[in-house]
């Protein structure tokens, strides 16, 4: 499949180094689906960046263009407008080409990258004694939706769980345990996950009032990192039982991550400092090693230091991370390693990426990039909590979406007098619940913060879950009132367009390599949610004005190719997304 906009884009270099000189080809021909559709589907604005360097009036560079645009192929002979815009508008037998060969195609259309990488994307990362609150929501499921992607783009996706298994925390939880809930350190079963975060709550108050209980938790520490089989003992059963809690949040999720907490680095860290040492980059700093950074300086003014290792010995997050990126570098491989957390950690990671770029770990052959997000909020534009304040579980929030579609879906069914059954219902529930939760989170510049809302993300309206799932189901209902086998039909149907809703909703879903390659590059999933919800308006548009079923052959086969294209390209482009489609709601 030709992406077309790259080719069009590649036909437009041609032309100018052929007009103009090679040197002239480098300049980026702009091109943008057309505002007005008498300008036809796409316009390049190139003329007006070239103005200045060759002394000509973008419309006479324009016009040159054109005349060396060898487009015949695709579209319709260009034309120029205004002050210099190429208008291109696509053949209808180019489209139809294009169309029956997507419709055959398992991948619609979308080929494998030719250079596939092994990339690392490190998302989730919740913390061991913890629950998982809706502060990982984001990370989770974009984290997720980008792995998906890279995957289908055929790229070695290795999805990794930096979860907090390692610290201080440990030190002050065991030896509160030991006072308060000694069987919780013998055998996982004696306490849920909600008792051991309000452990964890009583043991950080202790710790910060009683100055012989945080002597007692830092032996502790000493201890577990020293290998004391009690206190390994005590750690593993903390870890297996948050493990098993979270296990229950990634399966409603339908998230697949291998864990590799921080303990997996634990042996590595003292090697950071050694290696950093021979390398001449660390500095004492008040008894602690640092590496003093470029381009970052504290209050006073004076260069920040990223602590390696701190005055007693012990190392930090920073340690951690850099032997993280060090490891997955030089042992995973990785050509590409990706970063899901808040966009609060940006400066973080730029700091530690500095240093393993400044030690040689990490050169031009490695892309690293965090991937920020912003805040989930309330619908009272603060930061989403419980009404007592507290920070929402995300297991809660999951819980009240499926409810809260199960409520819906019980109601639509009453006033139809629908007979469902029980399993029909329940699975209905979760995939529209789940799913709504998902979409409106991706459907967002990730970027930025969103506000929460259920009664907006179930809405069967609007930029959302149940409506594409709805556009959907609504393809499905045609097959089944038609009786249409699409399998049987075969896949060398030709199609053909005719009315002006045909070609609109044909030139959308030849979009979709476009997008799947931007999202794998940019990594911003909100731009395939776009695409959907446009596919599933261009798709009601079409089907509201041109009869189908009705239609007479070959117009009605041909409508129907498109109805089973449209809803390979949903079911496609929502499994990116991490949602399933229903055949029925």
């Amino acid at each position: 499949m030709i992406l077309t906009i790259a080719e069009l884009k590649k036909r437009l270099e041609q032309a100018i180094s052929t007009a103009f000189g090679s040197e002239y080809a480098a300049v980026d021909p702009i091109l943008v689906p057309a505002s007005n559709p008498k300008f036809g589907d796409y316009q390049a604005n190139v003329a007006m960046a070239l103005a200045k360097p060759l002394r000509q009036a973008p419309r006479a560079i324009a016009e040159q263009i054109v005349q060396h645009l060898e487009v015949s192929d695709l579209c319709e002979p260009p034309t120029v407008a205004g002050s210099g815009f190429i208008n291109l508008r696509l053949k209808t037998e180019y489209l139809e080409t294009q169309l029956s060969r997507m419709l055959a195609d398992d991948r619609l259309g979308v080929a494998s990258v030719s250079k596939p990488q092994r990339v690392i994307v490190d998302f989730s990362s919740p913390n061991i004694a913890k629950e998982m609150h809706v502060g990982h929501l984001r990370s989770t499921i974009i984290g997720d939706a980008i792995a998906r992607v890279l995957e289908f783009q055929g790229h070695d996706v290795l999805r990794l769980n930096h979860v907090g298994d390692w610290g201080t925390q440990f030190g002050m939880l065991i030896t509160y345990l030991r006072e308060a809930a000694p069987a919780a350190l013998i055998t996982a079963d004696a306490i849920d996950l909600g008792d051991l975060v309000a452990f964890y709550k009583k043991a950080k108050q202790r710790f910060d009032e009683d100055e012989a209980f945080r002597d007692t938790a830092r032996q502790e520490v000493v201890r577990l990192q020293s290998g004391a089989e009690d206190t390994l003992k005590a750690w593993r059963l903390l870890c297996d039982q948050s493990r098993r809690e979270f296990q229950i949040i990634y399966d409603l999720l339908d998230v697949t991550v291998t864990e590799r907490g921080e303990s997996f680095y634990n042996s590595l860290l003292s090697e950071v400092a050694v290696d950093l040492d021979k390398l001449g980059l660390l500095v004492i700093d008040q008894g602690a090693k640092c590496v003093f950074l470029e381009g970052f300086s504290n209050k006073e003014g004076d260069p920040l230091p990223l602590i390696v290792q701190k005055s007693d010995g012990g190392y930090n997050y920073a340690t951690t991370d850099l032997a993280a990126i060090r490891y997955r570098i030089q042992q995973d491989q990785a050509e590409r390693i990706l970063y899901l957390t808040d966009i609060g950690q940006s400066n973080h990671f730029a700091q530690v990426f500095q240093v393993a770029r400044r030690a040689g770990w990490l050169t031009d052959t490695v892309e690293v990039e965090h991937v920020p997000f912003g805040l989930v909020l309330g619908e009272d534009g603060k930061k989403l909590k419980t009404r007592s304040g507290e920070t929402v579980r995300l297991r809660e929030l999951l819980d009240e979406a499926v409810n809260r579609a199960r409520t819906d879906l019980e109601t639509r069914i009453q006033a139809e007098d629908r007979p469902e059954t029980e399993d029909f219902i329940a699975h209905v529930s979760h995939v529209v619940g789940i799913g709504a939760v998902k979409y409106a989170d991706l459907s967002q510049n990730r970027t930025g913060n969103y506000v929460f809302s259920f009664d907006k993300m179930l809405a069967l309206n609007g930029n959302t879950a149940p409506y594409m799932l709805y556009a959907y189901v609504r393809i499905q209902g045609i097959t089944r009132k038609g009786q249409i086998d699409f399998e049987q039909l075969g896949r060398d149907r030709k199609v053909q367009l005719q009315d002006e809703t045909e070609f609109a909703l044909a030139k959308h879903l030849l979009q979709l390599d476009e997008i799947i390659a931007q999202v794998g590059h940019e990594l911003f999933p909100n731009r395939l949610c776009q695409y959907l919800f446009e596919l599933s308006q261009k798709f009601n548009q079409f089907y509201d004005r041109c009869p189908v079923l009705q239609a007479e052959e070959p117009l009605r086969t041909s409508r129907l190719a498109l109805c089973n294209l449209t809803a390979n390209t949903l079911k496609l482009g929502l499994s990116l997304l991490g949602i399933p489609v229903l055949e029925r709601m």
